[in-house]
C-alpha cells in the first residue's frame, strides 16, 4: 500500500542533505518515512489514454534556498502529466534544500520535453535549480532488491563532533560492506557561543545517527572496529539492528552505584567504619571480575560490622547523581516507561532514590542492623549478578513485555547477566571487561545519551 508521512513544521528542518544515486536510487534521511509501491501496475487516469509499458523513470533533483511551496510547485505539474510518484524525500540544512522525486513517465518525446519545461519554470519562478536524471530499469530493479536488505542503526556520541571522527567511522562502515542510506543529526543545534569551546568539552553533548543497509561478514571484527576507534577519539559508537523493538522499549533497569549514582556507597560506608582503603580494593577488583561478587560481598560487608546505623541518612544526602540521570529519567517517565534499580548495593539508599527520582521499582540488599549497629550480614537473597537477571526477566514478565522491550544500564561486571538478556544492555562508564562484553557502551556522555539510542532527537526530550 503507497504511504507518504510528511512533517511540517515553523522553520526549516536542520539535517543533512540526501542522496541520489544512479545505481542506488533515491536515498533520504531516515525522518522522511516512505513506503515503497509495487512498480508498474497499469492505470487508465492518464489523459492521453490507459497506461501501458513505462516509457521512462525519472529521477528529479531540486535545490535552493528552501521557502514553502516547492514541492507543490513541482508535483502540481506532475499532476498534468499523470505522473506517478515512485519515491521521494527532501532534507534542509541552514535553510538550504535538497528535494528529490523517483517518478514514472509514459507520453509521447514532444510531451516529455513539455513536462521538463514546465518543471524548469516552476522551479525558476521559486529560485530553484532543477537537474533531472533517467533511470535505467537494471537500475531501478536493484534498487527495489535493496528493500529486503538488513538495516544497521550506527549511532556517533562525542562531546562534539569533528569531521575526522564521521571520516574514520564511516571508513570502517565502509570497509564492513555496509551502505550508508541515510544521516541525521539528533543533537540540538549548536550555539554560535558554543563554537569557541574545545572538542572534549566536558559539558557538550552531540549525536550523529548513520542509518545503514547490508550485513557485515565478521560481526566480532566490526564491534572491535567500533570499540578501537571510540577509545583512540573519545567517542561512543552503538551498532544496533533497526527494528520494531527500537523504538518500542518499555522498561529501563538500572545498577545503582557508578551508574545512577557517581558514588559506590559501600566505600563511603567503609569511609564512615574506618575501612575504606580496605573494602575500596575489594570493590574495585569486584568491578573488574577478578573475584566472585558474593564472597567479595560477605568480605566487604564484615569490614563493616559495628557502624552505627545513624551515619545511613548522612550518606544518602551527600550522594551525587550521574550526569544525565534526572533529566533521563524524567523523560522516561513522561513517556510512560517503567524504571527500575536492580543493585548490590543496599536498598536503604535505593528507596531514597526512589523517592527522588520517581522509580517505579527497586531490588536490592537488605542492610541487618540489630539495636542501631550493622551486623555484617544482609537479610535475605544476595542480590549478584544472576539475581539481577532473573529480577529483570519478572518485571518483564509481570509488566506484559518481551524481554527485547527492556533496557538495562550498567557499570560492573555483576551487570553482565542483565545486560545481556535485555534487548538494550548498555555498559555505562564501564570497567574494560565490561565494555569488551556488553552490547553497547557509553563512556563519554551522560546517562541521558541513552535516549539517542532509541532513536530520540534531543527536542524529542521533555523537561
Amino acid at each position: 500500500m503507497p504511504c507518504l508521512t510528511i512533517r511540517l513544521e515553523c522553520a526549516p528542518l536542520n539535517s543533512t542533505l540526501g542522496e541520489f544515486s544512479p545505481s542506488g536510487g533515491l536515498v533520504t534521511p531516515a525522518y522522511v518515512p516512505r513506503c515503497i509501491d509495487t512498480p508498474f501496475p497499469s492505470r487508465s487516469s492518464h489523459p492521453q489514454g490507459k497506461r501501458g509499458k513505462v516509457n521512462e523513470i525519472l529521477l528529479i533533483n531540486a535545490s535552493g534556498q528552501d521557502k514553502p511551496g516547492v514541492t507543490y510547485a513541482i508535483t502540481q505539474v506532475l499532476s498534468q502529466w499523470d505522473a506517478r510518484i515512485l519515491d521521494i524525500g527532501q532534507a534542509v540544512i541552514h535553510d538550504t534544500l535538497a528535494l528529490g522525486m523517483l517518478v514514472s513517465l509514459d507520453m509521447q518525446p514532444e510531451a516529455r520535453e513539455q513536462l521538463l519545461a514546465a518543471i524548469r519554470q516552476a522551479c525558476a519562478e521559486q529560485d530553484i535549480q532543477v537537474r533531472f536524471q533517467s533511470i535505467s530499469a537494471d537500475s531501478y530493479r536493484h534498487w527495489v532488491d535493496q528493500q529486503g536488505k538488513a538495516r544497521h542503526i550506527v549511532t556517533l556520541l562525542a562531546r562534539q563532533v569533528t569531521a575526522a571522527q564521521i571520516a574514520e567511522l564511516t571508513t570502517i562502515i565502509s570497509r564492513h560492506g555496509l551502505n550508508i542510506d541515510s544521516i541525521n543529526r539528533l543533537s540540538g543545534r549548536v550555539a554560535l557561543t558554543d563554537l569557541e569551546k574545545p572538542v572534549q568539552d566536558e559539558q557538550g553533548s552531540a549525536c550523529v545517527e548513520f542509518t545503514v543497509r547490508g550485513t557485515p561478514a565478521d560481526m566480532l571484527a566490526l564491534r572491535a572496529d567500533f570499540m578501537e576507534l571510540s577509545a583512540r577519539l573519545n567517542i561512543d559508537v552503538a551498532f544496533q539492528s533497526d527494528t520494531v523493538y527500537r523504538r518500542n522499549r518499555r522498561l529501563v533497569c538500572f545498577d545503582m552505584d557508578s551508574t545512577l549514582i557517581e558514588a559506590e556507597v559501600i566505600d563511603e560506608l567503609a569511609k564512615a567504619a574506618g575501612v575504606g582503603e580496605q573494602v575500596a580494593e575489594i570493590t574495585e577488583a569486584a568491578m573488574r571480575g577478578e573475584l566472585d561478587f558474593k564472597q567479595s560481598f560477605a568480605r566487604r560487608m564484615a569490614l563493616l560490622k559495628g557502624l552505627d546505623e545513624s551515619v545511613l541518612a548522612g550518606i544518602a544526602a551527600q550522594l551525587r547523581l550521574t550526569e544525565g540521570a534526572e533529566k533521563l529519567i524524567s523523560t522516561l517517565k513522561k513517556l510512560g516507561y517503567k524504571t527500575a534499580i536492580l543493585s548490590g548495593g543496599f536498598n536503604y539508599f535505593g528507596r531514597y532514590l526512589q523517592q527522588k527520582l520517581g522509580i517505579d521499582y527497586v531490588y536490592a540488599n537488605e542492610l541487618d542492623i540489630v539495636d542501631g549497629k550493622v551486623t555484617g550480614e544482609v537479610k535475605g537473597i544476595v542480590v549478584d549478578g544472576q539475581r539481577k537477571a532473573e529480577l529483570l526477566a519478572m518485571l518483564a514478565q509481570q509488566e506484559g513485555i518481551t524481554l527485547e522491550q527492556v533496557i538495562a544500564v550498567g557499570d560492573g561486571a555483576n551487570d553482565l547477566p542483565m545486560l545481556s538478556v535485555a534487548g538494550l544492555g548498555v555498559a555505562f562508564r564501564a570497567k574494560p571487561l565490561v565494555k569488551a562484553s556488553a552490547q553497547h557502551a557509553i563512556s563519554n556522555l551522560g546517562l541521558d545519551a541513552i535516549l539517542y539510542l532509541l532513536g530520540f532527537r534531543e527536542r524529542d526530550k521533555l523537561r
